[in-house]
């Protein structure tokens, strides 16, 4: 507490101390002591409660949350699938790694795609890849990208009341070798689509996904995409969504699913 000086002769009265203000200091609520009513009632002072001089209880904060920024895209193909994240993981204003990868490979043919936190993503990592490994090890077989999407429903499901807070897409083959990609919201409802996009340039790339992969609003023939044109899409989107956001950074990570295999590039975006 500041140290109060003198009254100065002034006394509060006894009805304005019977109506003293409460007070919050480092012991806890008490009334206001006469002596420094006086100093805030007497001349020359207006009367508020100083800085130090708190009515109501002091009020702390603290989420089990952080958002640490990042994009990812997922496309599909008649063959392929395609996931891409850039690599800046930030807090707030600060960026704390260049170099953090958005991008999960699950099994053979399934890459999951998360944004969000970054604490989150790893444990939600982790649970999945325990459940996988288990379902090999009892089935004698690789759990199929299908069984992937729904094993990450229940997860997030289960975890509903006390969520993830992760932003997840799931690229991959099916058993027919189609490339498939799944979003989810936060508590599991998800649905296989042919492209998406999520994290914080999410606004940023949809747009130009829905016209130039999705065809939307478009009257020319709608031609399928080889995997090198759709990396090359994934390229120009993303350095769009790093002029607008400014957790949107640093190098792009691009991981093609095949059915011989995932090859991964690397693309340098802006680092400011």
């Amino acid at each position: 507490l500041i140290s109060l000086p003198p009254p100065s002769g002034h006394r509060p009265t006894a009805a304005a101390m019977a109506h003293a203000p409460t007070i919050w200091d480092s012991r806890g609520p008490r009334t206001m002591r006469s002596r420094e009513m006086s100093v805030l009632t007497g001349p020359g002072n207006s009367g508020v409660i100083g800085a130090d001089y708190h009515t109501t209880p002091l009020e702390r904060r603290f989420s089990p949350y952080d958002f640490n920024g990042g994009t990812t895209v997922v496309i599909a193909g008649a063959d392929y699938a395609i996931a891409a994240a850039d690599t800046r993981m930030s807090s707030g204003y600060e960026i704390l790694s260049r170099n953090q990868t958005k991008l999960h490979q699950l099994t053979s043919k399934s890459v999951l795609a998360a944004a969000g936190c970054a604490t989150d993503i790893m444990e939600l990592r982790k649970q999945l890849g325990i459940r996988i490994q288990v379902y090999a090890q009892n089935h004698a077989k690789e759990m199929s990208t299908p069984s992937v999407a729904q094993m990450l429903s229940n997860m997030l499901y289960y975890r509903r009341f006390f969520p993830y807070y992760a932003f997840n897409l799931v690229a991959g083959l099916d058993d027919e070798g189609k490339g498939g990609v799944y979003g989810y919201d936060a508590i599991g409802s998800f649905k296989r689509d042919q492209y998406g996009a999520m994290g914080s340039g999410q606004n940023y790339i949809m747009p130009l996904l829905d016209n130039l992969v999705g065809h939307k609003n478009r009257e020319d023939e709608n031609l399928p995409l080889s995997a090198e044109e759709a990396v090359a899409i994934v390229k120009d989107v993303f350095v769009t969504a790093g002029e607008r956001d400014i957790y949107t950074g640093d190098r792009l990570e691009i991981k093609v699913i095949k059915s011989t295999g995932v090859t991964t590039e690397l693309f340098e975006l802006k680092r400011d």
